[in-house]
């Protein structure tokens, strides 16, 4: 299936963005000062205009006044090229000294937020807005209302193992975030035994409990695991009750009862949908077609996929080894026309936005059509 990608903005324009109070801050107990972000990664917005940051170098989660509560989602469309080449630009470096860790569409204004990383000597982490005209900014750290919680018991922050398997878990402390029913919904690992964990933190922040560990069913290696992580997940009603889908690497699909998840406590998902091996999903989100609920998936190598929700409410899941890369599960197509997607949200009932990694090598923003 081809989307329509439509341009509207005929320039470019950089600003600097003013920290106007929405009038609802204190409301929600946010106090001016300077959040001191040690890193910028997974977004999501809460009520009021209110920007979620995961800091995973700090493993804590801001609150972020934004003071954009107003607009009209319906009438965006964005088609930005070199999106990364101009965020480089503002902060004034260069493009393989910046790196755009996530997007996410603030619901009530239309407008584009990004968490963005400088690396290189002037290392800093930084949050970017593109306004529904298509304008880019940058938003402020300073004098601004904002909350945060800090996660308890997260990974060391350093390098750990050997060859192609050395990484820094710190980095994965928070791995995606959403606000729901009044509370923040934070997957991540842990310095557990059973580091894959889910947390539901209050909003306004209480302090951040050890959260739920959790196991899946992990088709293509055939086995239980509960140090699988969490890549990205989205609330979903199903069969009426609150869940998480939650997209894991090489790639079970899995849902989890919200009403399971506690403290302390380790809870075993169901799992609904095998999408290939060798892949890591990268961002998902629901959306209604037709009369149907979809969920629209970018990946790694395996383009962007329209899955198909019909009977995902079934009470048993895959428990068998699913070999030799196949799939299983939940029926998808993949989206023709969508190659190099790293990020993608919904902008309104017609069509999403989509960070695209172009041949050239520039991350261009687009609008299309929901498939």
């Amino acid at each position: 299936m081809t989307t329509k990608n439509v341009f509207v903005a005929s320039a470019f324009v950089v600003i600097v963005l003013t920290s106007a109070a929405l009038g609802t801050a204190a409301d929600w107990g946010l106090k001016e000062g300077a959040p001191d972000l040690k890193s910028a990664g997974p977004l999501a917005f809460g009520p009021d205009g209110i920007l979620l940051v995961g800091d995973t170098k700090a493993a804590t989660i801001f609150a972020i006044d934004t003071g954009d509560a107003s607009g009209n989602a319906s009438d965006v469309q964005l088609d930005i090229a070199g999106l990364d080449l101009k965020v480089a630009d503002l902060l004034g470096a260069s493009a393989s000294e910046t790196q755009i860790n996530d997007l996410v569409v603030n619901p009530l204004s239309g407008s584009v937020y990004l968490s963005v990383e400088r690396t290189g000597a002037e290392a800093a982490p930084a949050l970017m807005r593109v306004s529904e005209k298509g304008e880019l900014g940058q938003l402020p750290l300073k004098n601004v209302a904002f909350l945060k919680v800090a996660l308890p018991n997260p990974p060391e922050d350093k390098v750990t193992g050997q060859g192609r398997r050395q990484r820094n878990l710190r980095n994965e402390s928070i791995t995606d975030l959403a606000y729901a029913d009044g509370k923040v919904l934070v997957s991540g690992i842990t310095n557990d035994a059973s580091p894959s964990n889910i947390r539901e933190i209050a909003f306004p922040f209480a302090d951040a409990d050890q959260g739920t560990s959790i196991e899946i069913y992990h088709g293509a290696h055939g086995r239980f695991e509960d140090y699988a992580t969490v890549r990205t997940f989205v609330p979903f009603n199903v069969g009426g009750e609150p869940s998480l889908l939650a997209g894991f690497t090489c790639t079970p699909l899995v849902k989890f009862p919200i009403s399971s998840l506690a403290s302390g406590k380790k809870v075993r998902g169901t799992t609904v949908a095998e999408l290939g091996n060798r892949n890591r999903p990268l961002d998902m989100f629901v959306y209604e077609k037709d009369g149907k609920r979809f969920l629209l998936m970018a990946n790694t190598k395996r383009g962007v996929m329209k899955i198909s929700t019909a009977d995902i409410d079934r009470e048993d899941g895959i428990s068998e080894r699913v070999s030799g890369g196949g799939t299983a599960g939940q029926p998808y197509e993949t989206v023709n026309g969508l190659d190099g997607v790293v990020q993608l949200d919904r902008l309104n009932d017609q069509s999403a936005v989509v960070l695209v990694q172009a041949d050239s090598g520039s991350q261009d923003l687009r609008t299309i059509a929901l498939p």
